[in-house]
């Protein structure tokens, strides 16, 4: 992954990129912050809470939300300036960092400590295990980014090698993965919500396994900034962390449907009923952090993981690209 590779693809994409914002209205009293994501998902739910429940606005800021469509795209924006904070899986900061960077991008918040996909059947597999895999074709995700990366992870951690053990298709774009396997590509594809649900809701597919729950807990997207960024505006780092911890706190006190409540305005087309199963399915396997502090042991983690499939080329020190001074007072707050 390279940086030219960031300003290509993000240059390509400018036009497409969706934009929501906190309030209809904007308030001249807060202080402006944009905030690019990978992807606009029901995974990231605490994230919408936040600006819905207007924790954010409480804590003086307003946000304007950017779908960035990937990993790249979002760390593209850091680097450019044309956001303030990212947020994605936190292997991006690695990879730019290892490539040189002078002012790179430092993790400050944990969202979410599971992986959001779901390894989806055509039938129900009531028995299965990840044995039954060999000799197969899966749809998977593109090569170094997490939802392949954890899929490779989860299937060596069942003695299975990914790359002569089965077939793994990876050049079906994301988010366009689901329709293929509903035309018949491949016996199983990995699939994050609400295509997972939809597959199954069209009877199209099942979910047969979590790759959240068969991995373990993994920092799998963190919300991050320029190292320049947060020596200049550490109260703005610090209000946005408060604000998201108290996201945290509350999808861990209240049901999945309060939840979809709360974050209906964020997916209008989504159906109510669709949106709980989705927040339900979440809960269930532990997806989200009580808090957002970047432990050590889940930063030596991702660095195995990206190690395991060949995308590691140097191991970075946790101080060098984890703080933990925010998170840390969010929680007192």
């Amino acid at each position: 992954m390279h940086l030219k590779k960031f300003f290509s693809v993000a240059a390509l994409l400018g036009c497409l990129t969706m934009v929501f914002t906190s309030c209809s209205q904007k308030n001249s009293d807060l202080t402006p912050v944009t905030l690019n994501e990978v992807a606009h998902s029901i995974f990231y739910a605490p994230m919408y809470v936040a600006i819905e429940k207007g924790y954010f606005a409480d804590e003086g800021l307003d946000i304007t939300l950017v779908n960035g469509s990937g990993a790249d795209n979002v760390m593209t924006s850091l680097i450019s300036g044309d956001a303030d904070i990212g947020f994605m899986g936190p292997e991006a900061t690695i990879y730019v960092y290892n490539q040189g960077a002078q002012n790179y991008a430092v993790n400050f918040a944990q969202l979410t400590q599971r992986a959001g996909n779901f390894l989806v059947a055509r039938d129900k597999e009531p028995d299965f295990t990840w044995q039954d895999l060999k000799g197969k074709t899966v749809l998977g995700g593109r090569a170094g980014g997490m939802p392949e990366m954890i899929f490779e992870y989860v299937l060596t951690l069942n003695n299975i090698d990914p790359k002569t053990d089965l077939t793994i298709i990876q050049n079906v774009d994301f988010g366009l993965t689901a329709e293929a396997f509903a035309s018949g590509t491949a016996d199983y594809t990995v699939e994050f919500e609400p295509f997972a649900t939809s597959l199954e809701m069209n009877d199209n597919g099942h979910v047969i396994a979590s790759l959240g729950e068969d991995s373990g807990y993994v920092p799998y997207t963190c919300f991050s900034a320029l190292e320049s960024y947060i020596k200049t505006h550490p109260d703005i780092i610090q209000a946005f962390t408060n604000a998201i911890q108290k996201g945290l706190d509350y999808v861990s006190s209240h049901t999945p449907a309060e939840i979809a409540d709360i974050i209906q305005p964020q997916f209008a087309e989504t159906d109510n009923n669709k949106l709980v199963a989705i927040i339900d399915r979440y809960a269930a396997q532990d997806t989200w952090k009580e808090d957002c502090v970047f432990t050590e042991k889940s930063f030596t983690l991702l660095q195995n993981i990206l190690d395991q499939a060949g995308e590691l080329t140097k191991r970075i020190d946790y101080d060098t690209l984890i703080t933990t001074e925010f998170a840390e007072k969010a929680v007192q707050e």
